[in-house]
């Protein structure tokens, strides 16, 4: 017999040598980056409706995803000032 799943279940794995939490709730899965609040997400219904809308949703939770690219911790971005009267 199986457990209705009513309440996020939290689970640690570690992918590529970095820590992940994966939480699977009634509404569907979250993969994120430990310590972090934005990663990949996917609802149920994305993912039992076939191909087609399970490519759509992978490639908007891969447009909300973290950049890698990222600029380091600590290193702000230089701010560029406009020139007046130009």
């Amino acid at each position: 017999m199986t457990t209705k799943l009513e309440r996020p279940l939290k689970r640690e794995l570690v992918i590529g040598g970095e820590p992940y939490t994966l939480t699977v709730d009634p509404q569907g899965l979250k993969l994120v980056p430990k310590a972090k609040r934005r990663g990949y997400e996917l609802d149920w219904e994305a993912f039992v409706s076939g191909d087609a809308a399970l490519a759509t949703a992978l490639n908007a939770s891969l447009a909300k995803a973290p950049q890698s690219g990222a600029s380091p911790r600590g290193k702000p971005q230089p701010h560029k000032r406009k020139r007046r009267g130009a």
